[in-house]
């Protein structure tokens, strides 16, 4: 399997919690570039194969190789890796006793070793990609959860990173915010950065995806470009979790 020109190659990846199998045997292959979106039931599987991508799950079988890089189940390689993939979580993670702009320096300076003003100069320039470059000098607690979202997303942009990966971003959003949120997750799409995305938001999806994965009781039980997932699902699995995501969706 070649795994040099690629973003990510999963091999036969297994992970388990006691007697529970919660990736079974996963092969999934991401191409530099490729906007990969993951979706699913709970309990899929979804936010445990992103998360063992950047090491905060150690998987128990298999091989992960990011950019040609294999992450050793006893974390070899975890720091390169982490220096070129971000992640951005359900929960925003901000530290609430440093201001914005501190929040984006903190990683920069401390652990890449950057000068403090070309990092705060950068920051800033995230900071108005994401569209709040006036929070700067505020802390979150003073920002609504879209605001602090995006600061996180920013946050991870500062690292410099070639992957992006999103878990669930919009879920702990009060619906009138995650509109906000994937505004700025399309216009980073439309970058040409590599992200691969577990979401709920079918719209969302269908907007951004190169390619829709969907998982179910740890494996990957279908994967193909938006239209053809949409519309021709061959799954049967895939066609009701479809039925009842839309359904939902038309009824909030």
């Amino acid at each position: 399997m070649e795994t040099t020109q690629k973003a990510v190659v999963l091999k036969d990846l297994e992970k388990t919690y006691g007697d529970f199998r919660a990736l079974r045997g996963i092969q999934l292959e991401v191409a530099m570039g490729e906007r990969l979106v993951i979706c699913g039931p709970s309990g899929s599987g979804k936010s445990t194969l992103i998360r063992c991508l950047n090491g905060l799950e150690h998987h128990d079988a298999g091989q992960i190789w990011i950019r040609g890089t294999e992450l050793g189940r006893d974390g070899k390689h975890l720091e390169r890796i982490r220096r070129d993939v971000g992640m951005v979580f359900q929960q925003f993670n901000l530290f609430p006793h440093l201001t914005v702009l501190e929040n984006l320096c903190l990683a920069p300076i401390w652990v890449q070793k950057r000068p403090r003003k070309e990092v705060e100069t950068q920051a800033l320039e995230y900071l108005t990609r994401v569209k709040i470059p006036e929070q700067a000098h505020k802390y979150p607690g003073q920002l609504s959860g879209g605001q602090q979202q995006r600061v996180a997303i920013a946050r991870s942009l500062c690292m410099n990173p070639s992957i992006m990966l999103f878990d669930e971003p919009t879920s702990a959003l009060d619906p009138e915010m995650i509109k906000e949120v994937l505004d700025v997750l399309v216009e980073l799409a439309s970058s040409g950065m590599t992200m691969l995305c577990v979401t709920h938001e079918m719209g969302f999806a269908r907007q951004i995806a190169d390619r829709v994965v969907f998982m179910d009781k740890g494996e990957i039980v279908e994967e193909a470009p938006p239209q053809q997932f949409f519309t021709q699902p061959r799954s049967a699995r895939t066609k009701s979790f479809l039925a009842q995501v839309l359904a939902t969706s038309q009824h909030t």
